[in-house]
């Protein structure tokens, strides 16, 4: 199916066969992730590439080349492919291995991610694959998100202090002096928890659950947000930078906070007046 106009997309049809190469890639990460644990390349110590990123994101990638001809992709491990970035109105976003560090060391929280977008960075279709617990988030732009075939919606919870939170770190947090420490100190003196789990896909799928009441992180791109950028938005929740707009740099996922709606001033405040933000009363 070449798409080569907003006028030639039908979504749901992309959306089934999108679905069908998102579960194929899974079913690939689960089959390196019952071996014997792979060998690794590193551009730091803790910035991981298994065989499994590049064997999964080349087969998205000659998957959605084959099935959508006319499109430029944007993948995690190898950068453009197809089209020219500027000569197509549909931009698909690959995370082949959202979670690498898990999966090197065998903890269980992990997907494959995948987008489909305009140039303006607005997602219209999403999908996120955790392959071990056989959780497929889907969505599309104006008709709702799922969970394996369930409509799904942020939770009704209106308070800091009764919100569990999730974010996340860095790679270059060792020496980036925007490393998330004092972000992460100043929620966890306001919120009832905070976790950091290691996939940015999977925080995002799981605000739109309703698992969590918010996410905030500051480095990830977006191979690594587009999916769950939809599904928060369609069930129901909020979308923005740091300073509570939703601006291109949280579509990018370089600064992005996400939320049920109802708690998110509340974590915008936190993360603009730091220590000055208001605390809950004790006792």
């Amino acid at each position: 199916m070449a798409l080569t106009s907003h006028s030639d997309l039908n979504l749901e049809t992309v959306l089934e066969t999108a679905e069908a190469i998102t579960r194929q890639a899974g079913e690939i990460l689960r089959l390196h992730y019952e071996r014997a644990r792979e060998s690794m390349q590193k551009s730091t110590e803790i910035d991981l590439v298994t065989a499994a990123d590049k064997e999964t994101e080349a087969f998205i990638v000659e998957a959605l080349l084959a099935a959508f001809p006319g499109t430029h992709i944007v993948g995690e491990e190898g950068g453009g492919y197809g089209e020219a970035a500027d000569r197509t109105p549909y931009h698909w976003y690959v995370d082949p291995l959202d979670g690498t560090v898990n999966f090197a060391h065998r903890m269980p929280f992990f997907s494959v991610s995948l987008a489909l977008s305009g140039p303006d960075l607005n997602p219209l279709l999403g999908l996120v694959f955790d392959p071990l617990h056989n959780e497929m988030f889907k969505g599309l732009r104006g008709r709702g998100a799922y969970l394996n075939g369930r409509r799904i919606h942020v939770t009704q919870e209106s308070a800091l202090e009764r919100a569990m939170l999730v974010t996340g770190f860095p790679y270059d947090r060792w020496t980036n002096p925007d490393n998330n420490y004092d972000q992460f100190g100043h929620f966890l003196r306001r919120a009832q928890a905070v976790r950091c789990v290691g996939s940015a896909a999977l925080d995002l799928c799981y605000v739109a659950v309703g698992r969590y009441e918010g996410y905030w992180e500051s480095g990830p791109n977006p191979w690594d947000v587009q999916a769950g950028i939809l599904f928060v938005e369609e069930a129901g929740g909020r979308i923005s930078d740091y300073q509570g707009e939703r601006s291109l740099q949280a579509l990018q996922g370089h600064q992005i906070v996400a939320s049920n709606g109802l708690v998110h001033d509340q974590m915008v405040a936190v993360l603009m007046q730091g220590e000055a933000a208001p605390r809950p009363s004790v006792g």
